[in-house]
């Protein structure tokens, strides 16, 4: 236990002395968690909506207006029996037109329908995949192409100049910003670390050359290195646990002021409420990773200083 005090008591005295590298790698570890802190909800936000619009994405299927009732439910059947297929529905012209109103708002759809005076949207059965991977292997279940070369339908009440509508764009489009987003967090968060880790040692160091004598006379008169190096971890535990605490703050303080009151507004925002990885996790995490690697980086750095 005195062992233990004395550990302390040195670490403290070695910050005071070296105050503005300290205050520089408080900052620099403040900084770093609360960069993580923000880019780490974005991207599971962002991965969030991606796999909802994936669960949700439908391709649709357009049949003949003079379609009769055995041939939709023929049709019906053989839809839902392809592989990848989870559900298939029925939309008629007029639900056709609802969901049309719905995506484009009814004065748009009200004004685009104006110059045709009829509703020209057709009968479709929309189906849904398992995942948005498979949507290909579906389409090509019921539009292919035959050995003549001619393209072969799975029933002939399908429509034939256009067969299928509304592809998964979207869905690619989104997957492609989150892969993009996954790879600029990865090499972000690598700096951000690497950063710390290498002001932290340099604070380390600059304590550590200051106190060379004192190193190299301990060393001479038997005391071990790890008596040596427990103060200077000490010291990195406490830049990790005073930057990461300072971190968290503001982390806190945005989330109750501008991420809580927004959520309402922003349904994007709201995603990071039901992430996988809760805020009191995400927080505890950092923390965690703020005083392990600052305690790291005084590790690292001391070991050459500790050959003498």
């Amino acid at each position: 236990m005195s062992k233990l005090s004395f550990f302390i008591r040195e670490a403290f005295r070695a910050l005071r002395r070296n105050g503005a590298p300290s205050v520089a790698a408080i900052v620099t570890t403040v900084v770093t968690v609360v960069l993580l802190g923000v880019l780490i909800p974005i991207f599971q936000t962002a991965q969030g909506k991606s796999d909802e619009v994936s669960s949700n994405q439908e391709t649709r299927v357009a049949i003949y207006d003079d379609a009769t009732n055995s041939e939709i439910d023929k049709l019906h059947g053989e839809l839902a029996a392809i592989p990848h297929v989870t559900s298939v529905r029925f939309v008629n012209k007029a639900a056709a037109l609802k969901e049309l109103e719905k995506s484009l708002g009814k004065e748009k759809s009200e004004e685009l329908l104006a110059q045709v005076h009829t509703n020209p949207l057709p009968r479709n059965f929309a189906l849904k995949a398992d995942s948005a991977g498979n949507i290909d292997s579906i389409e090509a279940a019921i539009v292919h192409k035959g050995s003549n070369g001619k393209t072969l339908l799975i029933s002939p009440i399908i429509q034939r100049d256009n067969p299928i509508f509304q592809p998964q764009a979207d869905v690619e489009q989104i997957a492609q910003v989150t892969s993009s987003l996954k790879i600029v967090l990865t090499v972000i968060t690598a700096l951000l670390i690497a950063a710390s880790l290498m002001l932290v040692g340099n604070t380390i160091r600059l304590s550590i050359y200051t106190r060379r004598r004192e190193v190299e006379v301990m060393r001479l008169v038997g005391a071990t290195r790890w008596f040596i190096r427990w103060p200077f971890m000490i010291e990195g535990v406490v830049v990790g646990f005073a930057g990461g605490a300072l971190a968290i703050l503001i982390l806190w303080l945005g989330k109750i002021t501008i991420v809580n009151p927004l959520a309402d507004t922003f349904t994007f925002l709201d995603a990071q409420n039901s992430s996988t990885l809760s805020f009191p996790a995400l927080v505890a995490i950092l923390f965690a990773a703020a005083v392990i690697v600052s305690a790291i980086g005084s590790g690292v750095t001391l070991r050459r200083f500790l050959k003498v």
